[in-house]
C-alpha cells in the first residue's frame, strides 16, 4: 500500500485544502428531526441517530475535505451498538475515499498494545484468519508509556501503510500541568553514551516531540513526511512554531481550530512552505453550526465546511 504520508498529501492536493472534520456527535445538539425519528429511550436508539447524522455529514463533506476523524468516545458511550455504528461509519468514509483517523488515544504495553493496534489497522488474527475491525488509515496514541509501548502500533501500522498521531502538545487548558514541566535528558544512553550531560532542561512536550521526530524519520514517504505525526493544539501557536522547526518531517494534526478559539493565524506556523505538513481539525464548528430546530441543517453544515476551507485557504498554496 502507498505510504500513509503520501496518501494524505495526495488527498490534500486533490481537495485543495487541509481540513479534517471531527465526528463528535452529541445527542442534545442533533437536529430535532433526527432526534424525533429515533428517540433517546435506549442507547441503541441514540446510536442509530448518530449513524444517520454522521452518515449524512460524511456525504456532505466527502467532496470537499480530505480527512475525517471519528472520536470513538461518543460511540463507545452508546455501548455495543455504538461501536458497530463506528465501524460502519469508518467503512462508509473509506467508500467515500476519505482518509480516516480513529481518535482513540490508545496505549498500553506488550500484547495489550498489539491488540489495540491490530484492531485499529490490519485486523485481529485468530486461528489463521484475519478479521477486520476498524481498518482506519491512522490512529491517535498516547506516548506516556514510552517506545516499547509505541512499538506494536508502529509495527501494525507499517504492515499496511497506516499512520499514527502521537499526543505532543494538546489544546486543553490544563495541558501545561505535565507537558510544560522542565525535564533534563538522561546523562547516559542505555548503551552508556553521553547524551544529556550539560544540556539545559526543556519542557516535556519538546522531549516527546523529539522522540516523534525520530520515529517519523524511520519511514519517510516520497513527500518527505513520516508515518508518525504529532497532535499539536492550535491554542498554543508559539509552541506550534517551535515544534515545526524541531520536527520538519512530522505531520501535525492540529485540534482547537474554530470553536476552541484557534484561528488561521494561530495554525499558520504548522505548515511547510508547500502547504503540507499539517491538517486542521474542526469538529463542533462544522458539525453543529445550527440550532437543533433548524430545518436546513444540512445546508448549514455544508456552509460551515466551505467557510472553514475558505478561512484556511491562504495557508495552502
Amino acid at each position: 500500500m502507498t505510504h500513509f504520508a503520501d496518501r494524505l498529501a495526495a488527498a490534500i492536493q486533490a481537495k485543495g485544502n487541509v481540513v479534517c472534520v471531527g465526528l463528535d456527535p452529541r445527542w442534545e445538539a442533533l437536529p430535532v428531526e433526527v432526534q424525533q425519528r429515533h428517540g433517546a429511550a435506549t442507547l441503541a436508539a441514540v446510536a442509530a441517530a448518530f449513524e444517520e447524522f454522521c452518515g449524512r455529514v460524511l456525504e456532505i463533506v466527502a467532496s470537499l475535505v480530505p480527512v475525517v476523524k471519528p472520536q470513538s468516545a461518543f460511540f463507545e458511550a452508546c455501548g455495543p451498538e455504538g461501536m458497530a455504528v463506528l465501524q460502519r461509519l469508518l467503512r462508509k468514509a473509506r467508500d467515500l475515499r476519505l482518509i480516516t483517523i480513529l481518535d482513540s488515544k490508545r496505549n498500553d504495553i506488550a500484547s495489550t498494545a498489539s491488540a489495540y493496534a491490530d484492531a485499529a489497522f490490519g485486523g485481529t488474527r485468530l486461528a489463521g484468519r484475519t478479521y477486520p475491525v476498524w481498518e482506519a488509515d491512522a490512529l491517535t496514541i498516547n506516548p506516556y508509556l514510552g517506545r516499547d509501548a509505541v512499538e506494536p502500533f508502529l509495527a501494525s501500522a507499517r504492515r499496511i501503510g497506516a499512520g499514527l498521531f502521537v499526543l505532543v502538545r494538546t489544546s486543553n487548558p490544563g495541558a501545561g500541568q505535565f507537558q510544560d514541566l522542565l525535564v533534563s535528558p538522561p546523562p547516559l544512553t542505555p548503551q552508556g553514551g553521553e547524551v544529556g550531560a550539560g544540556v539545559p532542561p526543556r519542557p516535556l512536550y519538546q522531549h516527546v516531540g523529539e522522540a516523534v521526530a525520530t520515529w517519523a524519520r524511520e519511514n519517510l514517504g516520497k513527500c518527505g513526511l513520516g508515518d508518525v505525526g504529532a497532535v499539536v493544539g492550535a491554542t498554543y501557536p508559539s509552541e506550534l512554531a517551535k515544534l515545526r522547526k524541531q520536527l520538519p518531517e512530522v505531520i501535525f494534526l492540529v485540534p482547537g481550530f474554530g470553536a476552541q478559539g484557534g484561528t488561521a493565524a494561530d495554525v499558520a506556523p504548522a505548515f511547510r512552505p508547500d502547504g503540507l505538513g499539517a491538517i486542521i481539525n474542526s469538529s463542533r464548528g462544522i458539525l453543529f453550526p445550527f440550532q437543533p430546530d433548524e430545518p436546513r441543517w444540512e445546508e448549514r453544515i455544508e456552509e460551515a465546511t466551505r467557510a472553514t476551507i475558505s478561512a484556511l485557504a491562504s495557508l495552502f498554496p
